[in-house]
């Protein structure tokens, strides 16, 4: 799942669309007074999960235990922990941030996120289950070549988790330093060590029940501000609508579509890598594993859809209750353009006010004070450090599962490796991914992240979901096809997403209008030409090993699709 503004990186969130170069003022976020409500609630939920983790450690034996509590969560159970980890500080803060500045077209990255997973209701979550163990590169490679296919996938997953985890601990340090008045360099050390204590210690079940407690807190706290808001219009929507289009600077305008995505190109090209990065993000993949069967996995996916589908309801109508709340407030929410020490006053004779306090990611926070006062806000506030809490202690595990099962134990060790070295080798690289994630973070302090979200997805969408794609449910699909499809998928996302604007220009500070890409999100070109190098490379590979290759796949498809010999529960 979302991230982008000075919230930053929460935004990047912007997650999406990149494009959203929202995040010009990103690290520049002034920091508050320290905001002790907040503080206390946020121990409070610290204090909760870090007994859950201590609890899960006595249950975390065996590497299966560590990557997938032994595939003993349950599909409702995992259905939330699904919508925990999806519904990122980005898709909270981002969309209704999005919806706050632009109204109606906000909504593309909500659709677009949730349209996503019918594709991995029918497409992926019951194969996932029956053909894998505890990484998607075990599915991937099933039929194929161990090495040059795990090989591939580690790197893959990898640089996905890299771009997320940067653009996360931005937002952590940024949201930190303006909800709670934390200097920044304290307060990524402090999500790094909280991270990694519940991934160390408790592996896949701590980190399960911290993305339940989490989704619960996130879905109550929406659905008291939404109710709040159009209990305001007496629960008429379009009271509330009239009421936006009334106070806002575009009037009409925020009811159509076309003020933040004016292209149909990069519209579909978004709209593909929300879609299809979803059914690729190894972070979400690695959750099917954890049910005892493809039953529950369709469960789950179905309760998880239901939780994110209601819950990006509710950030539109966040975003249309900040419109109507904040902007009749200014003095409260805004920052005041100054003029030589005096604030501007406009040709109408009235005050001028400079963007949203924190910036645009904050419209939601500042709402929850609008709506609930000081102790909602600190309750909303440590719910969305929270929400980074659980995100990055899911990438860690999908990062350090790439690293020890798929590159460790089968690639370095074919295989012969017992589960304690497997489970000692996860846990250094848990550590290892902790300090490269605070070492990043800080790096990136003053960075505009916007675009990392964005680009995980596209590289998601372009490497990841062609090679499962195609590796499942096509019959002439071969290694040699897979990995240099994959390959080209994964590198034409990278270069792309460099010659676009919201990096060429924002980032790399070349003159505007200088980048040699035109579009957003290159999702369309490098989604594209991933399948049609699997497709064009596995035709043409007429070697010995395709023949093998093709004749296992209607072993492959009977136990994708009835589960016949698919990993158990417990020596899962």
């Amino acid at each position: 799942m979302k991230m982008k503004h000075t919230l930053a990186a929460l935004a990047a969130l912007a997650v999406a669309g990149g494009a959203l170069a929202a995040g010009a003022d990103l690290g520049q976020a002034q920091k508050q007074a320290t905001n002790w409500t907040a503080i206390v609630m946020f121990g409070i939920f610290v204090f909760a999960t870090l007994w859950i983790t201590k609890w899960a450690a006595s249950k975390t034996k065996t590497a299966a235990d560590f990557y997938t509590a032994g595939g003993g969560i349950t599909g409702f159970q995992n259905g939330l922990a699904i919508a925990g980890d999806y519904m990122s500080a980005a898709s909270f803060l981002g969309i209704s941030g999005l919806v706050f500045a632009n109204g109606f077209d906000g909504l593309i990255f909500s659709i677009g996120w949730l349209v996503g997973w019918p594709v991995i209701t029918f497409l992926m979550a019951e194969r996932l289950r029956n053909l894998g163990k505890f990484t998607f590169a075990d599915v991937a490679s099933y039929r194929f070549a161990q090495t040059p296919v795990r090989t591939f996938a580690a790197i893959s997953t990898l640089v996905v988790v890299a771009f997320y985890m940067i653009a996360q601990m931005v937002g952590a340090g940024q949201l930190i330093k303006i909800l709670f008045g934390m200097d920044y360099l304290y307060a990524e050390i402090l999500v790094g060590t909280i991270m990694m204590m519940y991934v160390l210690f408790g592996g896949m079940t701590a980190t399960t029940w911290v993305q339940i407690i989490k989704a619960c807190m996130l879905l109550g706290g929406a659905t008291f501000m939404a109710v709040a808001v159009l209990l305001q219009f007496g629960f008429s929507p379009e009271a509330l609508f009239t009421k936006a289009v009334e106070v806002h600077s575009k009037k009409d305008a925020i009811m159509a579509p076309g003020a933040l995505i004016k292209d149909p190109v990069s519209a579909i090209s978004v709209g593909m890598a929300l879609m299809f990065g979803t059914a690729g993000l190894p972070h979400i993949l690695m959750r099917f594993f954890t049910v005892p069967n493809a039953k529950e996995a369709r469960k789950s996916v179905a309760w998880a859809t239901t939780w994110i589908g209601y819950f990006y309801i509710l950030t539109f109508i966040i975003g249309f209750g900040a419109i109507v709340n904040l902007i009749a407030d200014p003095a409260a929410f805004f920052v005041p353009k100054m003029v030589d020490g005096v604030q501007a006053i406009g040709a109408d004779g009235k005050p001028v006010w400079d963007g949203l306090k924190g910036g645009g990611n904050m419209a939601a926070v500042h709402l929850s004070k609008a709506v609930g006062g000081d102790l909602f806000l600190g309750f909303i506030s440590a719910v969305a450090f929270a929400t980074i809490l659980a995100v990055v202690a899911g990438l860690t595990l999908s990062g350090a599962s790439a690293v020890s099962h798929d590159l460790y134990a089968s690639v370095w060790r074919h295989g012969n490796v017992d589960s304690a070295t497997e489970l000692r080798v996860s846990k250094i690289t848990t550590v290892g991914l902790g300090i490269l994630a605070v070492v990043l973070g800080i790096a990136f302090e003053k960075e505009n992240v916007a675009y990392m979200v964005m680009l995980a997805f596209v590289i998601a969408c372009s490497g990841n979901f062609p090679v499962l794609f195609m590796s499942v449910l096509w019959k002439n699909c071969t290694t040699r096809g897979v990995v240099v499809g994959g390959t080209v998928g994964l590198i034409l996302a990278v270069v792309l997403t460099i010659g676009s604007a919201s990096v060429w220009e924002a980032v790399l500070k070349n003159p505007k209008g200088s980048a040699w890409f035109p579009y957003n999100s290159a999702a369309i070109f490098s989604m594209s030409a991933a399948f049609f190098t699997i497709w064009l490379v596995s035709i043409l590979d007429n070697s010995a090993q395709a023949q093998k290759e093709r004749a296992l796949f209607p072993a492959q498809k009977l136990r994708s699709e009835t589960g016949l010999g698919a990993a158990g529960a417990s020596g899962h």
